[in-house]
């Protein structure tokens, strides 16, 4: 693990810097940073309670894994934990987008603090102290998720574990939408694997309470992933969430970029435009595109739910358990009660058909059947 002169490390009560020599553009990066870096801790207030302080004399940050449009992410350790150290930077020369990186990070943290589920990253400690914006999270030894597919063949991942990872994050997705929130980024990036290769959704940093969403007018999220309402910047649900996990899925059968061939402004112009989706490979099973094409339908509301979508995923994985020619065999079944018999109707004809409903019924049960022999 690297540190620069910035760093510091507390040990056995005494300020130890560590030195090394930097390169040029190491040097210009860590001075350019330094600012975000160093600090004496920070508060992030709820009410009266300070709840998610970070002490930063415990803060060891080493070498930088990702980075993003206004924020830099590294490995560390913190209190002696391996960590994830979240850094966003504050433009000096633009306060509105200044004013809005602070908003961001107050809401990021706010929501972060109040999930806990097997599949959501952990918050471990916040500091707000402009000009310093750190989120600390738990450690995903294996990166992102696209990280992870990256490094495999097109299309070479076993179904089994396609469908290991894809009941994961829509169990993780169905809890965050249990809560009322709205990821609004869902995308193989913003999935953290382990080294047992759970997975866990990461980055709320454009999350949001589905009560206070709103429309998507100005809204800037990635484009291969959005549903097509959030492109065409109309009011949107979590339904949205749902279409990108199609996208996800799709990523875990390919290991494929979607609309790879295009760019993102393009693949968002076939999405909203020409009802585009990404291809489906000639060997997928149909179980799995039977799934993709009900997420990313076109009307959110023909879109499934989150525990429906857990639901017909752990309902797969006991079938292919009993049978591991499962996805070879499947067929989806159409299911029909008395109430789809109604989807479609105008309100009078729905009446009139429950009376007519209410009248046979009354009938059968308080009317002797007839004697043949009358």
């Amino acid at each position: 693990m690297k540190i620069f002169d910035c760093f510091k490390e507390k040990s056995t009560g005494a300020t130890i810097r560590r030195q090394r020599k930097l390169s040029l553009s190491e040097y210009r990066g860590a001075v350019s940073w330094s600012k975000y870096l160093v600090s004496s801790g920070g508060e992030i207030k709820v009410g009266s309670e300070e709840r998610w302080s970070a002490d930063m004399s415990q803060l060891l940050i080493g070498s930088k894994f990702a980075t993003g449009r206004h924020s830099r992410i590294y490995h560390g350790r913190y209190k002696g934990r391996e960590v994830a150290i979240k850094l966003m930077s504050q433009p000096e020369e633009d306060p509105a987008l200044a004013a809005a990186l602070e908003q961001q990070f107050t809401s990021e943290v706010a929501l972060l603090f109040r999930l806990h589920h097997p599949n959501i990253i952990t918050l471990v400690a916040a500091c707000k102290k402009p000009p310093v914006f750190c989120i600390i999270t738990e450690y995903m030894a294996g990166g992102s998720l696209r990280k992870y597919l990256h490094n495999h063949e097109p299309h070479s991942l076993p179904h089994s574990l396609v469908l290991k990872l894809a009941l994961d994050i829509a169990r993780g997705m169905s809890y965050l939408h249990s809560q009322g929130i709205i990821h609004r980024d869902l995308k193989s990036e913003n999935i953290l694997v382990g080294e047992d290769l759970s997975v866990k959704v990461a980055d709320f940093g454009i999350s949001c309470l589905e009560s206070q969403c709103g429309s998507g007018k100005g809204f800037t999220s990635t484009h291969r992933w959005m549903a097509p309402e959030m492109i065409k910047e109309k009011i949107h649900t979590r339904k949205v969430d749902v279409y990108s996990f199609g996208i996800v899925l799709w990523e875990l059968l390919t290991a494929l970029i979607p609309f790879h061939d295009m760019t993102p402004e393009q693949a968002a112009y076939a999405v909203a435009h020409k009802n585009a989706r990404p291809a489906l490979p000639a060997s997928c099973p149909l179980a799995f595109s039977h799934l993709m094409s009900r997420c990313w339908a076109t009307n959110p509301d023909k879109r499934l739910q989150f525990y429906e979508i857990v639901a017909m995923l752990e309902s797969y994985q006991e079938s292919l358990e009993v049978d591991p020619t499962f996805f070879l065999s499947f067929k989806p079944v159409q299911q029909k009660n008395l109430l789809n018999c109604f989807v479609g109707c105008k309100p009078y004809h729905i009446t009139k058909y429950i009376y007519i409903y209410i009248y046979i019924l009354f009938c059968c049960f308080c009317h002797p059947p007839l004697s043949l022999s009358a």
